[in-house]
């Protein structure tokens, strides 16, 4: 059994009362900011989309560039799907959210139609050792449930 935690007892260490305020207002004020950037970042992403739904998407019909119409609406909504993993790893802090925005970067990356062929293998392995980072060694949601109600 383990000893109560007693005032006498030097090997118990107390926190003051203003680092223990401190640290719990500090705290709340980063996971404020922290939302608060996730949120404007967020918004930007709508604003994104909205634009290429509306700027972009009509200029597939036209007969000038097809190619680049669509290498732009590409980039543009890997752009947004960016801005949302960014926006989730801002809020909850997760690895698998890591990896996306990583993984979503590398692809956007790939579009580019000026890439060497030399980039375009080194992204097509990095993009294919991520997914497997991704599915095998990072956990999976019903995994951390099933610990969250085997703990409880």
């Amino acid at each position: 059994m383990a000893e109560p935690a007693n005032k006498n007892n030097p090997t118990v260490k107390q926190h003051p009362a203003i680092e223990r305020s401190l640290n719990k207002y500090l705290g709340q004020t980063i996971l404020l900011f922290l939302s608060t950037l996730s949120l404007v970042v967020l918004v930007a992403a709508a604003i994104t989309a909205f634009d290429t739904i509306v700027r972009d998407f009509p200029r597939l019909w036209q007969p000038a560039d097809e190619y680049s119409a669509l290498q732009r609406i590409l980039e543009n909504i890997l752009l947004v799907a960016i801005s949302a993993e960014l926006s989730l790893l801002l809020l909850f802090h997760k690895t698998s959210a890591a990896v996306e925005v990583v993984i979503f970067i590398i692809a956007r990356k790939m579009v580019n139609p000026t890439i060497s062929a030399l980039d375009l293998l080194l992204g097509a392995a990095s993009l294919a050792g991520l997914i497997v980072v991704r599915f095998y060694y990072l956990p999976s949601e019903s995994e951390m449930k099933g610990a969250r109600s085997s703990e409880e």
